[in-house]
Protein backbone atom coordinates (compact mmCIF):
# COMPACT_ATOMS: atom_id res chain seq x y z
CA UNK A 1 0.00 0.00 0.00
CA UNK A 2 1.06 3.63 -0.91
CA UNK A 3 2.54 5.23 1.64
CA UNK A 4 0.15 8.58 1.89
CA UNK A 5 1.56 9.96 4.96
CA UNK A 6 4.91 10.12 2.68
CA UNK A 7 2.62 12.16 -0.26
CA UNK A 8 1.49 14.63 2.14
CA UNK A 9 4.92 15.09 4.28
CA UNK A 10 6.23 16.77 0.79
CA UNK A 11 3.36 19.02 0.37
CA UNK A 12 5.04 20.83 3.72
CA UNK A 13 8.57 20.30 2.75
CA UNK A 14 9.16 24.20 1.12
CA UNK A 15 9.51 25.70 3.95
CA UNK A 16 12.57 23.95 3.95
CA UNK A 17 13.94 25.21 1.02
CA UNK A 18 15.01 28.92 2.70
CA UNK A 19 17.82 26.65 2.83
CA UNK A 20 17.77 26.64 -0.74
CA UNK A 21 17.80 30.26 -1.54
CA UNK A 22 20.07 31.00 0.98
CA UNK A 23 19.16 -4.15 -16.06
CA UNK A 24 20.01 -6.66 -13.54
CA UNK A 25 19.57 -10.39 -14.39
CA UNK A 26 21.15 -13.29 -13.23
CA UNK A 27 24.31 -13.11 -15.62
CA UNK A 28 26.87 -11.58 -13.98
CA UNK A 29 27.39 -8.76 -14.53
CA UNK A 30 31.93 -8.63 -15.90
CA UNK A 31 33.23 -6.81 -18.32
CA UNK A 32 36.87 -7.06 -20.13
CA UNK A 33 39.42 -9.21 -18.00
CA UNK A 34 40.57 -9.20 -14.21
CA UNK A 35 37.75 -7.54 -11.40
CA UNK A 36 35.99 -4.96 -13.53
CA UNK A 37 32.60 -4.50 -12.79
CA UNK A 38 29.74 -3.33 -15.28
CA UNK A 39 26.69 -1.49 -13.78
CA UNK A 40 23.85 -1.16 -16.05
CA UNK A 41 22.31 2.80 -15.89
CA UNK A 42 19.49 3.81 -17.65
CA UNK A 43 17.76 7.25 -17.68
CA UNK A 44 15.21 9.17 -19.97
CA UNK A 45 17.45 12.26 -20.86
CA UNK A 46 18.08 12.08 -24.48
CA UNK A 47 20.76 14.64 -25.93
CA UNK A 48 18.73 15.51 -28.32
CA UNK A 49 15.50 16.82 -25.97
CA UNK A 50 17.30 17.49 -22.64
CA UNK A 51 21.20 17.72 -23.92
CA UNK A 52 22.15 19.82 -20.56
CA UNK A 53 20.96 17.25 -18.36
CA UNK A 54 22.23 14.35 -20.62
CA UNK A 55 25.54 16.57 -20.58
CA UNK A 56 25.43 16.31 -16.60
CA UNK A 57 24.83 12.78 -16.28
CA UNK A 58 27.86 11.27 -18.68
CA UNK A 59 30.27 14.22 -16.62
CA UNK A 60 28.86 12.43 -13.85
CA UNK A 61 29.63 8.82 -14.72
CA UNK A 62 32.77 9.97 -16.26
CA UNK A 63 34.10 11.21 -12.57
CA UNK A 64 32.72 7.80 -11.07
CA UNK A 65 34.77 5.82 -13.27
CA UNK A 66 37.53 7.81 -12.74
CA UNK A 67 37.39 7.32 -9.30
CA UNK A 68 36.08 3.49 -9.11
CA UNK A 69 38.72 2.17 -12.20
CA UNK A 70 37.88 -1.29 -11.58
CA UNK A 71 33.49 -0.24 -12.68
CA UNK A 72 32.43 0.81 -15.63
CA UNK A 73 28.88 2.20 -16.13
CA UNK A 74 27.08 0.66 -19.14
CA UNK A 75 24.57 3.38 -20.18
CA UNK A 76 20.98 3.07 -22.08
CA UNK A 77 19.21 6.11 -22.39
CA UNK A 78 15.28 6.68 -23.80
CA UNK A 79 12.65 8.97 -23.96
CA UNK A 80 10.46 10.07 -21.06
CA UNK A 81 6.95 7.57 -22.11
CA UNK A 82 10.11 4.73 -23.95
CA UNK A 83 11.62 4.86 -20.52
CA UNK A 84 8.44 4.12 -18.83
CA UNK A 85 7.01 1.47 -20.81
CA UNK A 86 10.40 -0.53 -21.15
CA UNK A 87 10.59 -0.56 -17.08
CA UNK A 88 7.71 -2.57 -17.04
CA UNK A 89 8.60 -4.71 -19.56
CA UNK A 90 12.36 -5.15 -17.87
CA UNK A 91 10.60 -5.76 -14.73
CA UNK A 92 8.31 -8.67 -15.52
CA UNK A 93 11.34 -10.63 -16.77
CA UNK A 94 13.94 -9.56 -13.74
CA UNK A 95 16.18 -7.95 -16.17
CA UNK A 96 16.03 -4.02 -14.56
CA UNK A 97 19.32 -2.06 -14.77
CA UNK A 98 20.93 -1.86 -11.98
CA UNK A 99 20.33 1.83 -11.32
CA UNK A 100 17.26 3.67 -13.26
CA UNK A 101 14.77 6.70 -12.75
CA UNK A 102 11.72 6.10 -10.79
CA UNK A 103 8.80 8.53 -10.00
CA UNK A 104 7.39 8.81 -6.24
CA UNK A 105 4.41 7.40 -4.84
CA UNK A 106 2.00 5.58 -6.82
CA UNK A 107 4.91 4.69 -9.45
CA UNK A 108 6.89 3.20 -6.77
CA UNK A 109 3.88 0.58 -5.69
CA UNK A 110 4.15 -2.18 -8.30
CA UNK A 111 7.95 -1.86 -8.27
CA UNK A 112 8.13 -2.21 -4.14
CA UNK A 113 5.44 -5.00 -3.77
CA UNK A 114 7.35 -7.21 -6.41
CA UNK A 115 10.80 -6.89 -4.93
CA UNK A 116 11.93 -5.02 -7.42
CA UNK A 117 13.99 -2.13 -6.35
CA UNK A 118 16.31 -2.24 -2.89
CA UNK A 119 15.88 -0.15 0.09
CA UNK A 120 18.11 2.38 0.07
CA UNK A 121 17.78 3.37 3.70
CA UNK A 122 21.20 2.45 4.68
CA UNK A 123 22.32 5.26 2.14
CA UNK A 124 20.25 8.13 3.73
CA UNK A 125 21.96 7.16 6.94
CA UNK A 126 25.03 7.01 5.50
CA UNK A 127 26.61 9.65 2.76
CA UNK A 128 23.42 10.88 2.52
CA UNK A 129 22.15 11.66 5.90
CA UNK A 130 20.40 15.10 5.85
CA UNK A 131 21.35 16.08 2.02
CA UNK A 132 17.81 16.10 0.88
CA UNK A 133 15.14 18.78 1.60
CA UNK A 134 12.86 17.57 4.52
CA UNK A 135 10.17 15.43 2.85
CA UNK A 136 11.56 14.53 -0.81
CA UNK A 137 13.34 11.61 -0.30
CA UNK A 138 10.02 10.41 2.50
CA UNK A 139 8.02 11.02 -0.98
CA UNK A 140 9.89 8.03 -2.40
CA UNK A 141 9.11 6.12 0.97
CA UNK A 142 6.54 2.35 1.51
CA UNK A 143 5.97 1.30 4.36
CA UNK A 144 8.81 2.53 6.44
CA UNK A 145 11.45 2.15 3.68
CA UNK A 146 12.54 4.47 1.00
CA UNK A 147 13.27 2.98 -2.43
CA UNK A 148 14.18 5.99 -4.44
CA UNK A 149 16.88 8.44 -4.14
CA UNK A 150 15.12 12.00 -5.51
CA UNK A 151 16.95 14.83 -7.86
CA UNK A 152 14.57 17.15 -8.56
CA UNK A 153 11.52 19.11 -7.72
CA UNK A 154 9.03 20.70 -9.62
CA UNK A 155 6.12 22.95 -9.64
CA UNK A 156 4.34 23.33 -12.90
CA UNK A 157 3.81 27.29 -14.10
CA UNK A 158 2.34 28.63 -17.46
CA UNK A 159 5.20 30.03 -19.42
CA UNK A 160 4.45 32.48 -22.19
CA UNK A 161 5.51 34.31 -25.14
CA UNK A 162 6.11 38.16 -23.66
CA UNK A 163 6.63 39.15 -27.30
CA UNK A 164 3.30 37.53 -28.35
CA UNK A 165 1.61 39.13 -25.82
CA UNK A 166 2.98 42.37 -25.99
CA UNK A 167 2.65 42.72 -29.58
CA UNK A 168 -1.17 42.52 -29.20
CA UNK A 169 -1.22 44.35 -25.52
CA UNK A 170 -2.07 41.22 -23.47
CA UNK A 171 -0.93 40.87 -19.92
CA UNK A 172 -0.54 37.40 -18.01
CA UNK A 173 -4.12 36.62 -16.91
CA UNK A 174 -4.78 36.32 -12.99
CA UNK A 175 -8.43 35.02 -13.75
CA UNK A 176 -9.80 32.32 -15.28
CA UNK A 177 -12.06 34.87 -17.18
CA UNK A 178 -8.82 37.12 -17.99
CA UNK A 179 -7.01 34.27 -19.61
CA UNK A 180 -10.42 33.12 -21.71
CA UNK A 181 -9.78 36.97 -22.81
CA UNK A 182 -6.33 36.16 -23.54
CA UNK A 183 -7.59 33.29 -25.74
CA UNK A 184 -10.10 34.59 -27.59
CA UNK A 185 -7.78 37.71 -28.34
CA UNK A 186 -4.49 35.07 -30.06
CA UNK A 187 -7.69 33.29 -31.89
CA UNK A 188 -9.08 36.42 -33.59
CA UNK A 189 -5.59 37.29 -34.64
CA UNK A 190 -4.83 33.69 -35.58
CA UNK A 191 -2.42 33.09 -33.36
CA UNK A 192 -2.42 29.43 -31.78
CA UNK A 193 -2.79 30.02 -27.55
CA UNK A 194 -1.66 27.16 -26.00
CA UNK A 195 0.54 24.30 -26.65
CA UNK A 196 -0.58 21.07 -25.53
CA UNK A 197 1.01 17.43 -26.38
CA UNK A 198 -2.40 15.78 -24.76
CA UNK A 199 -1.26 12.31 -26.70
CA UNK A 200 1.35 11.58 -23.55
CA UNK A 201 -1.78 12.62 -21.25
CA UNK A 202 -0.18 13.51 -18.42
CA UNK A 203 -0.02 16.86 -19.64
CA UNK A 204 -3.83 16.79 -19.99
CA UNK A 205 -3.93 16.52 -16.41
CA UNK A 206 -1.42 19.39 -15.11
CA UNK A 207 -4.56 21.30 -16.16
CA UNK A 208 -7.42 19.20 -15.16
CA UNK A 209 -5.21 19.20 -11.73
CA UNK A 210 -4.88 23.39 -11.62
CA UNK A 211 -8.58 23.74 -12.35
CA UNK A 212 -9.65 21.31 -9.44
CA UNK A 213 -7.53 22.87 -7.51
CA UNK A 214 -8.30 26.49 -7.97
CA UNK A 215 -12.29 25.32 -7.63
CA UNK A 216 -12.47 23.32 -4.46
CA UNK A 217 -8.85 23.79 -2.97
CA UNK A 218 -5.63 22.10 -3.08
CA UNK A 219 -6.45 19.04 -1.13
CA UNK A 220 -9.89 18.42 -3.25
CA UNK A 221 -8.00 16.32 -5.41
CA UNK A 222 -5.96 14.47 -3.16
CA UNK A 223 -8.34 13.57 -0.86
CA UNK A 224 -10.65 12.10 -3.62
CA UNK A 225 -7.42 9.62 -4.10
CA UNK A 226 -6.74 8.83 -0.93
CA UNK A 227 -10.70 8.21 -0.20
CA UNK A 228 -11.20 10.55 2.18
CA UNK A 229 -13.28 12.27 -0.55
CA UNK A 230 -15.23 11.29 -3.60
CA UNK A 231 -14.16 12.09 -7.29
CA UNK A 232 -17.75 13.00 -7.55
CA UNK A 233 -17.02 15.87 -5.63
CA UNK A 234 -18.63 19.16 -7.12
CA UNK A 235 -15.60 20.67 -7.53
CA UNK A 236 -13.64 17.95 -9.53
CA UNK A 237 -16.70 18.01 -12.02
CA UNK A 238 -16.80 21.23 -12.12
CA UNK A 239 -12.78 21.22 -13.00
CA UNK A 240 -13.50 18.52 -15.73
CA UNK A 241 -16.56 21.38 -17.53
CA UNK A 242 -13.76 24.07 -17.46
CA UNK A 243 -11.58 21.30 -19.47
CA UNK A 244 -14.15 21.11 -21.94
CA UNK A 245 -14.84 24.62 -22.05
CA UNK A 246 -11.43 25.40 -22.87
CA UNK A 247 -11.21 22.88 -25.95
CA UNK A 248 -14.66 24.62 -26.55
CA UNK A 249 -12.95 27.50 -27.08
CA UNK A 250 -9.74 26.17 -29.43
CA UNK A 251 -7.31 27.26 -26.55
CA UNK A 252 -5.04 24.54 -27.18
CA UNK A 253 -3.26 23.86 -30.61
CA UNK A 254 -5.17 21.80 -33.49
CA UNK A 255 -4.46 18.43 -33.19
CA UNK A 256 -3.54 18.43 -29.82
CA UNK A 257 -4.81 14.81 -28.18
CA UNK A 258 -2.78 13.49 -31.37
CA UNK A 259 0.30 15.33 -30.47
CA UNK A 260 3.34 14.38 -28.09
CA UNK A 261 4.90 16.45 -25.42
CA UNK A 262 7.74 17.05 -27.17
CA UNK A 263 5.67 18.62 -30.61
CA UNK A 264 3.61 20.60 -28.11
CA UNK A 265 7.22 21.58 -26.97
CA UNK A 266 8.59 22.22 -30.19
CA UNK A 267 5.48 24.35 -31.51
CA UNK A 268 5.64 26.43 -28.15
CA UNK A 269 9.83 27.11 -28.81
CA UNK A 270 9.39 27.92 -32.38
CA UNK A 271 6.74 30.60 -31.54
CA UNK A 272 3.67 28.84 -33.03
CA UNK A 273 1.82 29.15 -29.54
CA UNK A 274 1.90 31.39 -27.16
CA UNK A 275 1.42 29.61 -23.77
CA UNK A 276 2.82 25.93 -22.46
CA UNK A 277 1.83 24.47 -18.78
CA UNK A 278 4.56 22.65 -18.04
CA UNK A 279 6.64 21.82 -15.14
CA UNK A 280 10.43 23.86 -13.95
CA UNK A 281 12.03 20.89 -15.68
CA UNK A 282 12.07 22.86 -18.54
CA UNK A 283 13.72 25.42 -16.78
CA UNK A 284 16.61 25.37 -19.35
CA UNK A 285 15.33 25.98 -22.17
CA UNK A 286 14.17 29.47 -21.48
CA UNK A 287 17.01 30.14 -19.55
CA UNK A 288 20.53 28.66 -19.68
CA UNK A 289 20.45 26.23 -22.88
CA UNK A 290 22.76 27.98 -25.19
CA UNK A 291 20.93 25.98 -28.03
CA UNK A 292 17.73 27.74 -27.15
CA UNK A 293 18.53 31.39 -29.72
CA UNK A 294 18.86 33.81 -26.69
CA UNK A 295 16.09 36.23 -28.38
CA UNK A 296 13.53 33.80 -27.48
CA UNK A 297 14.82 32.73 -24.04
CA UNK A 298 14.74 36.99 -23.29
CA UNK A 299 11.12 36.62 -24.35
CA UNK A 300 10.04 33.93 -21.89
CA UNK A 301 8.31 34.96 -19.29
CA UNK A 302 6.00 32.44 -16.67
CA UNK A 303 2.62 33.46 -14.71
CA UNK A 304 1.19 30.88 -11.67
CA UNK A 305 -2.50 29.13 -12.57
CA UNK A 306 -5.15 31.92 -12.41
CA UNK A 307 -7.85 31.96 -10.15
CA UNK A 308 -11.46 30.93 -11.00
CA UNK A 309 -14.60 32.39 -10.91
CA UNK A 310 -12.67 34.06 -7.67
CA UNK A 311 -11.83 31.00 -6.23
CA UNK A 312 -8.51 29.28 -5.66
CA UNK A 313 -4.88 30.45 -4.43
CA UNK A 314 -2.38 31.58 -6.79
CA UNK A 315 0.65 30.31 -4.40
CA UNK A 316 -0.67 26.59 -5.07
CA UNK A 317 0.68 24.66 -7.07
CA UNK A 318 1.04 21.22 -8.56
CA UNK A 319 4.56 19.71 -8.35
CA UNK A 320 6.45 18.23 -6.13
CA UNK A 321 9.28 16.10 -6.66
CA UNK A 322 10.40 14.98 -10.13
CA UNK A 323 12.55 11.46 -10.70
CA UNK A 324 14.95 9.54 -8.51
CA UNK A 325 17.41 6.84 -8.84
CA UNK A 326 16.39 3.16 -8.08
CA UNK A 327 19.19 0.17 -7.35
CA UNK A 328 17.41 -3.32 -8.58
CA UNK A 329 16.73 -5.65 -5.64
CA UNK A 330 18.74 -8.62 -7.94
CA UNK A 331 21.49 -6.31 -9.10
CA UNK A 332 24.72 -8.93 -9.45
CA UNK A 333 26.52 -5.35 -8.32
CA UNK A 334 24.32 -3.83 -5.72
CA UNK A 335 26.81 -2.58 -3.83
CA UNK A 336 28.19 -0.93 -6.53
CA UNK A 337 25.39 0.34 -7.58
CA UNK A 338 24.51 1.54 -4.70
CA UNK A 339 27.53 3.64 -4.49
CA UNK A 340 26.98 4.90 -7.54
CA UNK A 341 23.46 6.25 -6.81
CA UNK A 342 25.19 8.14 -3.89
CA UNK A 343 28.03 9.39 -6.02
CA UNK A 344 25.72 10.60 -8.79
CA UNK A 345 22.83 12.46 -5.99
CA UNK A 346 25.56 14.30 -4.52
CA UNK A 347 27.45 15.49 -7.68
CA UNK A 348 23.84 16.00 -9.43
CA UNK A 349 22.95 18.66 -6.58
CA UNK A 350 25.10 21.65 -7.62
CA UNK A 351 26.21 20.89 -11.34
CA UNK A 352 22.54 20.57 -11.95
CA UNK A 353 21.64 24.36 -10.53
CA UNK A 354 24.66 26.11 -12.46
CA UNK A 355 24.99 24.11 -15.40
CA UNK A 356 21.36 23.46 -16.18
CA UNK A 357 19.46 25.70 -13.93
CA UNK A 358 16.76 22.78 -12.77
CA UNK A 359 15.82 22.67 -9.05
CA UNK A 360 17.66 20.10 -7.17
CA UNK A 361 16.06 17.74 -4.02
CA UNK A 362 19.67 18.09 -2.13
CA UNK A 363 20.12 21.12 -0.55
CA UNK A 364 22.18 23.79 -2.26
CA UNK A 365 23.41 27.46 -0.94
CA UNK A 366 22.17 29.00 -3.39
CA UNK A 367 22.96 32.42 -2.67
CA UNK A 368 26.59 31.55 -3.50
CA UNK A 369 25.67 30.66 -7.02
CA UNK A 370 25.05 32.98 -10.05
CA UNK A 371 21.47 31.67 -11.10
CA UNK A 372 18.77 33.13 -13.49
CA UNK A 373 16.31 35.71 -12.91
CA UNK A 374 13.52 33.06 -14.01
CA UNK A 375 15.50 30.37 -11.33
CA UNK A 376 15.50 32.79 -8.67
CA UNK A 377 11.66 33.89 -9.20
CA UNK A 378 10.52 30.11 -9.00
CA UNK A 379 12.61 29.40 -5.88
CA UNK A 380 11.02 32.29 -4.38
CA UNK A 381 7.87 30.78 -5.52
CA UNK A 382 8.68 27.69 -3.70
CA UNK A 383 9.48 29.48 -0.61
CA UNK A 384 5.70 30.88 -0.46
CA UNK A 385 3.95 28.43 -1.94
CA UNK A 386 0.87 27.69 0.75
CA UNK A 387 0.27 23.76 -1.56
CA UNK A 388 1.90 21.54 -3.58
CA UNK A 389 -0.72 18.81 -5.16
CA UNK A 390 1.37 16.12 -6.21
CA UNK A 391 1.34 14.95 -9.92
CA UNK A 392 -2.50 12.97 -9.81
CA UNK A 393 -0.85 10.06 -11.81
CA UNK A 394 2.08 9.70 -9.55
CA UNK A 395 -0.35 9.11 -6.32
CA UNK A 396 -2.29 6.75 -7.94
CA UNK A 397 -1.65 3.33 -8.16
CA UNK A 398 -1.02 1.94 -11.79
CA UNK A 399 -4.22 0.47 -12.56
CA UNK A 400 -6.14 3.59 -11.52
CA UNK A 401 -3.62 5.78 -13.30
CA UNK A 402 -4.06 4.21 -16.60
CA UNK A 403 -7.51 5.07 -16.19
CA UNK A 404 -6.96 8.59 -15.19
CA UNK A 405 -4.64 8.88 -18.53
CA UNK A 406 -7.11 7.29 -20.43
CA UNK A 407 -10.01 9.76 -19.16
CA UNK A 408 -8.06 12.59 -19.09
CA UNK A 409 -7.65 12.10 -22.99
CA UNK A 410 -11.06 11.14 -23.49
CA UNK A 411 -12.11 14.84 -21.31
CA UNK A 412 -9.71 16.42 -23.68
CA UNK A 413 -11.25 14.60 -26.41
CA UNK A 414 -15.23 15.26 -25.72
CA UNK A 415 -15.52 11.72 -25.58
CA UNK A 416 -17.05 11.24 -21.72
CA UNK A 417 -19.04 14.00 -20.29
CA UNK A 418 -17.45 15.97 -16.96
CA UNK A 419 -19.83 13.38 -14.61
CA UNK A 420 -18.52 10.27 -16.90
CA UNK A 421 -15.31 10.83 -16.19
CA UNK A 422 -15.95 11.59 -12.66
CA UNK A 423 -17.45 8.15 -12.39
CA UNK A 424 -15.14 6.24 -14.26
CA UNK A 425 -12.01 7.53 -11.45
CA UNK A 426 -13.85 6.66 -8.80
CA UNK A 427 -15.12 3.58 -10.17
CA UNK A 428 -11.77 2.47 -10.42
CA UNK A 429 -10.79 4.27 -7.09
CA UNK A 430 -13.19 2.34 -5.13
CA UNK A 431 -12.35 -1.32 -6.27
CA UNK A 432 -8.51 -1.13 -5.45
Amino acid sequence: MRNKKAVTTVFTLFSSLLLITGCSGSDEKANGSGDEKTIEFMHLWPEGSSKQHNEIVSGIIKDFESDHPDVKVDLEVLSNEQYKDKLKVLSTSNELPDVGMTWAAGFLDPYVSGEKFAPLDDLLEGDLKDKFVSGTAEAYAVDGSTYGLPLELNIATVFYNKAIFDKYNLEAPKTYEELENVVKTLKKNDVAPIALGNKDRWTGSLWYMYLADRIGGGDVLTNAINRSGSFEDPALVSAAEKVQDLVGMDAFVKGFNGLSDEEAKSMFMNEQAAMYLIATWDLPNYTTNEDVPQEFRDSVGYFNFPTVDGNGDMNSFVGGPGVGLFVAEDSDVKEEAKEFASFFVQEWGEKSVTDAGVIPATKVDAESLDLPDMYVDVLDDLNNASNITLFADVQMSADVAQVHLDMIQSLFGKEVTPEEFAKEHEKALSEE
